[in-house]
């Protein structure tokens, strides 16, 4: 991913967003920092429809038996 400057992408706007539109987004800096990212709209949707690690979990199809019962022993001393 290229990096630009926040002053250049502002001056050539139309260029960064046409080249994120064919697929190459780009990394907006400020100061040496990354800011931003700006990413065509297409790519945008297909990272938006990634679902949480949480979601994922609770869509798994397990049922009651599939898991092994809890361990409830007390943890040991680690002599730390």
């Amino acid at each position: 991913m290229r990096k630009v400057q926040l002053k250049d992408a502002k001056a050539r706007l139309s260029a960064v967003v046409d080249e994120a539109t064919r697929g190459k987004p780009s990394v907006i800096t400020r100061h040496g920092k990354a800011e931003a990212v700006v990413l065509g709209y297409a790519d945008w949707q297909r990272l938006s429809r990634v679902p949480s690690f949480g979601r994922l979990l609770m869509s798994a199809p397990l049922e009651r038996g599939d898991l092994p019962p809890r361990d409830r022993a007390p943890l040991r001393d680690a002599g730390l």
